[in-house]
């Protein structure tokens, strides 16, 4: 599977399911596909987890879901992943274009966490589902980038998140 052909998969499965489950209509989806080629998509969906440990977009996670750990920004990037590859192009270009997304607006109006864990295991699931078996521990490898020593600062500190992150700082006020 290469990338295209994975964000063909979660454009199918927004169109096909509520916004909450688009991780479980990409894994049903991608069940449908050869053993091989399912576990492939477990490379292609932590080769864009890789590209999307940003330290910019980290800030952004902390902003929207009021703090954001470690798992919480795996967790958010997942989100991000069912948002389809427009929004997740857009948000690693300027992680202050979130400010325009609907659910982005929803969350500030009403507190909720943008975050889809079951997006991280899309290939896990549709694996065991296809085969019966779980993913071959060497289907994948993942290494992160180092983030940019420029964002190193506190998240918390709302001037510089302002100053930065200027659209979501303002819808978050």
């Amino acid at each position: 599977m290469d990338t295209q052909t994975f964000w063909k998969l979660i454009e199918t499965a927004r169109a096909q399911a509520e916004p909450d489950r688009v991780a479980q209509r990409a894994a049903a989806l991608l069940a449908e596909y050869p053993a091989p080629e399912v576990a492939a998509a477990q490379q292609v969906l932590w080769d864009l987890l890789a590209e999307s440990y940003r330290a910019p977009l980290w800030a952004a996670a902390y902003l929207i879901n009021g703090g954001c750990s470690d798992d919480g920004f795996d967790y958010f990037r997942g989100w991000l992943l069912t948002q389809g590859e427009a929004t997740f192009t857009a948000a690693l270009a300027d992680p202050d274009s979130l400010a325009a997304h609907p659910q982005v607006s929803a969350a500030a109006a009403g507190g909720e966490y943008l975050e889809d864990e079951r997006a991280l295991s899309i290939a896990w699931t549709a694996y065991g589902s296809a085969t019966g078996k779980p993913l071959p521990s060497d289907s994948f490898t993942i290494t992160y980038p180092s983030l940019d020593p420029s964002w190193d600062f506190d998240f918390g500190d709302r001037t510089e998140i302002a100053r930065r992150l200027p659209r979501l700082a303002a819808l978050f006020a």
